[in-house]
């Protein structure tokens, strides 16, 4: 979930799950402040670049452990649900936001997903070292400080050779990465989007 410009684009009422189990199921797009889903386009680029990296074919995560530290819409994180993962923990702050996720967790019996109302950095930085597979990471744009906090967290919250995905207004350098803990894997550029893939750096 991530502010644009006044002048931004309306909003799509809804988006829908890519892939997996719950292909095609739509998930509301609340009138809210900030709110940007991850476009359609970006988040099926995504998971097939994990579905390559991970020797999963389709797509599937099946077994893997997911944070959505902005949770927004959940298509992230829903997404990942979708397509065989074992354990999803969405975050969000707005009250507003969680109800529909809540909501939308009962009517399709989705035990895997924990749902948490807060600050996701906070929540995650709670979690214990190496409980993840891959963490999404994606701020509002204009809260720059939010960047470095959230990939420290999940630095220390992923396995070895885990991922992050990094959802930003600017493209992120291989130097800068490195300095918290990540190494650069694939990297995409759309509309306003700089869509980045992420593995941990060895930890010696």
């Amino acid at each position: 979930m991530s502010p644009v410009s006044p002048a931004r684009k309306p909003l799509p009422r809804s988006v829908r799950i890519i892939g997996g189990r719950w292909k095609r199921t739509r998930l509301p797009v609340a009138d809210w402040p900030g709110l940007r889903p991850t476009p359609d386009r970006v988040r099926e680029t995504l998971f097939n670049w994990l579905a390559s990296l991970s020797g999963v074919g389709g797509g599937a995560l099946t077994g893997w452990r997911c944070a959505d530290l902005f949770a927004g819409t959940g298509a992230l994180g829903l997404e990942a649900a979708s397509r065989g993962a074992a354990q999803v923990l969405l975050c969000e702050q707005e009250g507003a936001l969680v109800a529909p996720l809540r909501a939308l967790r009962e009517r399709l019996d989705l035990s895997m997903l924990r749902i948490e109302r807060g600050d996701g950095v906070a929540i995650l930085e709670r979690e214990g070292a190496g409980c993840f597979d891959i963490v999404f990471i994606d701020p509002p744009f204009d809260q720059n400080a939010l960047y470095p906090r959230a990939l420290q967290a999940a630095a220390r919250a992923l396995r070895r050779g885990g991922f992050a995905y990094l959802e930003a207004p600017r493209a992120w350098d291989q130097d800068e990465l490195a300095a918290l803990g990540f190494a650069p894997l694939r990297y995409l550029k759309a509309g306003a989007v700089h869509a980045h893939l992420l593995r941990v750096a060895d930890r010696g």
